[in-house]
């Protein structure tokens, strides 16, 4: 299984806070011309806890219609009514997308129990592939390798998870406990820098937010790594790590990724969701900063 680079995407919208189907255009189509593999609309970077049922859906029929057959589409359709991340979900899955990925309930806090609960009746009611979301940071809850286990034993289409952790212990026990039974189960890192580890482990990549703005170096990350070319992969891991503090300039981090589009030339508009509308120009210089000393060393 080579490795991939699945782009967790931002959401472009207009001025007042409509999602802007020419904007989204512009951005796929250019995460398609500089090679990524997929993409995930609806995930974090994509602002998705602010938009309504119907705003999801029209952003996923978007992507379906214009995209599918060049990207691998597993659109985000957590939703902490389990109602509606079911009906999305179908929905998602009705159109032809590879799968959906889904965060476990989050706010009151769950039991490794629990969670096997949740994504056991989840497996039942959803007609397609569900990727377990593992973000520890958002959700308070860390999913261990055993349930993940237990759920990919029982259900066929929980197809693998997301695993965004700083722990990489964590990822490759996931790895290689799901392995175990499942050869086609899919890990992919949350983080960028953990590429190449995850890989190393026998994980399919990443889901990472960085190939946003940087998605042709990205794609030569991994058909380095696929062609076995080790000094590139080196020389590109090099510039990612030096990238991540990008991550945390601001906390909605997004705002930052479409102002670096902009700079580079797509005629897309910046608007972030209540409350993160306001970017200072000094994080902005900053991170921009930061961005061409990293890219202009290459």
């Amino acid at each position: 299984m080579e490795a991939k680079i699945i782009t967790p995407t931002v959401t472009i919208f207009d001025n007042n806070g409509n999602i802007d189907i020419e904007g989204n255009k512009l951005l796929i189509q250019h995460l398609i011309d500089n090679g990524v593999n997929g993409a995930v609309p609806l995930g974090s970077s994509g602002e998705f806890t602010a938009l309504s049922m119907d705003e999801k859906k029209k952003l996923i029929k978007l992507y379906v219609d214009e995209y599918k057959g060049q990207l691998e589409l597993i659109p985000g359709t957590s939703s902490l009514n389990v109602e509606e991340c079911i009906e999305l979900s179908n929905y998602a899955i009705s159109l032809g997308v590879k799968g959906v990925l889904i965060l476990p309930p989050f706010y009151y806090g769950i039991s490794q129990e629990e969670a096997f609960h949740y994504y056991d009746v989840l497996a039942q009611k959803i007609d397609g592939n569900i990727y377990i979301y593992n973000f520890t940071a958002r959700t308070g809850f860390d999913m261990n390798a055993e349930t993940t286990f237990n759920l990919a034993k029982k259900h066929k289409n929980i197809k693998g998870m997301k695993d965004s952790t700083a722990n990489l212990t964590h990822t490759k026990e996931v790895i290689l406990k799901a392995k175990e039974i499942r050869d086609d189960f899919e890990v992919y890192s949350g983080f960028d820098d953990h590429f190449v580890p995850n890989v190393i482990a026998g994980g399919s990549g990443c889901i990472a937010a960085i190939s946003n703005f940087e998605p042709k170096l990205w794609s030569e990350w991994v058909e380095a790594i696929n062609n076995g070319n080790f000094e590139e992969v080196k020389a590109i891991g090099n510039i990612i790590d030096r990238l991540m503090p990008l991550y945390s300039v601001e906390k909605n981090f997004s705002h930052i990724f479409k102002k670096f589009l902009i700079d580079d030339g797509l005629k897309i508009n910046d608007y972030t969701i209540f409350p993160f509308e306001e970017l200072s120009e000094q994080n902005y210089e900053f991170a921009k900063k930061l961005r061409n000393k990293v890219m202009d060393g290459r």
